[in-house]
């Protein structure tokens, strides 16, 4: 279980329910944001390699570029993409348009991404601004292609008391992400939450 963690997400950890080895957390969702109708009910499962703030990232990122065909953590069945990604749109003809990265990803993988989903939006979310702008640093030192990606960084500190009250049923009211002011707004498990971020494109 998560030792380093803050004590709500170990205590999270502990009463998620566990099914052959993966965790799974439940959120049921609503909204009002009738042009983005969301799914009543997602579930998100854990391994033992990922942390529960992996979790509250791939719901936030799904809550905020959430389309009708967004995806989390589908099988591609590609051979020239050996990748699965956190989130993903794929199009008709099932080429990846959106390719969202969660949490930890590696430089050499993201140069691959440029490469490999040639007409998608890449994005990587992260939970605090030090963690973003060491990502651009390495991105810019090993001289990766420019105009590709978009790096998102996230308030760490409200970001923590989210994560401290996830547990392993959850219910969310989501109000929206302002990218132009840089805020979310949702309920959280009945707590309101106004969410900085801010957007850096590489």
């Amino acid at each position: 279980m998560l030792f380093h963690c803050r004590a709500g997400c170990f205590r999270a950890s502990l009463t998620a329910l566990c099914l052959f080895g993966r965790v799974k957390f439940s959120f049921q969702l609503k909204s009002d944001e009738r042009r983005r109708p969301l799914p009543h009910k997602i579930v998100i499962g854990r391994d033992a390699t990922e942390t529960d703030a992996h979790v509250l990232l791939k719901l936030l990122g799904f809550l905020m570029f959430h389309r009708e065909r967004l995806q989390i953590e589908p099988s591609l069945h590609n051979d020239s993409i050996p990748f699965t990604p956190d989130l993903v749109e794929l199009d008709y003809e099932l080429r990846p348009v959106l390719w969202v990265e969660c949490g930890e990803c590696s430089v050499a993988k993201l140069d691959k991404l440029a490469v490999k989903v040639p007409e998608a939006e890449i994005w990587v979310l992260k939970k605090s601004v030090g963690e973003a702008d060491a990502l651009l640093r390495a991105m810019a030192k090993a001289a990766l292609r420019r105009d590709r990606y978009s790096v998102v960084a996230l308030d760490s500190a409200v970001f923590a008391e989210v994560c401290a009250t996830m547990h392993s049923r959850n219910e969310v009211f989501w109000v929206g992400a302002d990218f132009a002011a840089g805020l979310m707004q949702f309920d959280f498990n009945g707590l309101w939450y106004e969410l900085e971020f801010a957007v850096t494109r590489f």
